[in-house]
This record gives structure tokens, C-alpha cells and sequence, in this order.
């Protein structure tokens, strides 16, 4: 039977916010500044509950996710 929960988890390209924190989570460690949009356009269709169509990511909405997790990971600092 499949877990009520699941489709509150699974991420979408709009859900920028939600993938950032779950990149943080998986990524602890990841260098921003030298992470490229290839490398980030992998990391993210390979989160936990990833569900939309990776063909549907451009470089802008890649850089946009990019600066948010930059922006959030200076406030946590």
C-alpha cells in the first residue's frame, strides 16, 4: 500500500524552496561557489521524491535554484 505522505514529498521544478532544503540536506557540504548547472541539474532529479520531468529544467530556473540555495545557506551561516 502506498504511503498517504508520499505526494506532500515529491518535488516539482516550481517547488524551488523545497528542493533547495532538501539539496541542503543531501549536499551538506556542496561548494556553491564552484558547483556547476549540469552538476546541480543531477543532484536535484536524483532527490528523494524528485517527480517532474527533468527535460523540463533551463539554465535560468537552474540558476535561480542555485542563487536561493546560496542565499540560504548565508542565512544559516
Amino acid at each position: 500500500m502506498a504511503d498517504p505522505d508520499e505526494d506532500a514529498r515529491s518535488l516539482y521544478w516550481e517547488a524551488t524552496y523545497e528542493i533547495v532544503l532538501s539539496l541542503m540536506e543531501h549536499h551538506p557540504d556542496a561548494d556553491l561557489d564552484s558547483l556547476g548547472l549540469r552538476q546541480l541539474w543531477a543532484w536535484i532529479i536524483a532527490l528523494p521524491g524528485f517527480a517532474d520531468d527533468p527535460a523540463l529544467a533551463n539554465d535560468d530556473l537552474l540558476t535561480d535554484i542555485l542563487r536561493e540555495w546560496y542565499e540560504e545557506q548565508s542565512e544559516a551561516s
